[in-house]
């Protein structure tokens, strides 16, 4: 499997849990410029930002430790981004799912629920 294959895989993994879980996938893939959210969601009155990392179960780092300051940075900028443009009153949450598979078998997906926080801006 190509590193697309595997993000594929590992994104309609998590859009099932999170279906299964309730929640209503608003976004899939959402870009604006350089701005990127794997899936934007909404689920009791939250509009939820969520970063999809795939890995293989014999991958020697975890997948949540590749959602560094620079990528929260960027998804916490995209967040802003999309209630800003589209007047979105909910209270935003930034969530992580790790998916591990197995020759292309997904094993396990693990769902961080508010798994960061912005930093408050300074003027």
């Amino acid at each position: 499997m190509d590193k697309i294959d595997i993000g594929i895989l590992g994104e309609n993994a998590a859009v099932h849990h999170l279906e299964q879980k309730g929640y209503n996938i608003i976004e899939r893939n959402w870009r604006a410029g350089k701005l990127e959210v794997d899936i934007i969601a909404q689920k009791d009155n939250f509009l939820i930002f969520i970063e999809v990392k795939t890995r293989s179960d014999n991958f020697l780092r975890s997948p949540e430790s590749a959602v560094n300051s620079r990528k929260q940075n960027n998804i916490i900028n995209a967040a802003r981004y999309y209630i800003s443009r589209y007047n979105r009153t909910e209270e935003a949450r930034l969530d992580v799912i790790t998916v591990l598979h197995h020759n292309g078998e997904v094993i396990s997906v693990t769902h961080y629920e508010n798994a960061y926080f912005p930093r408050p801006r300074r003027f």
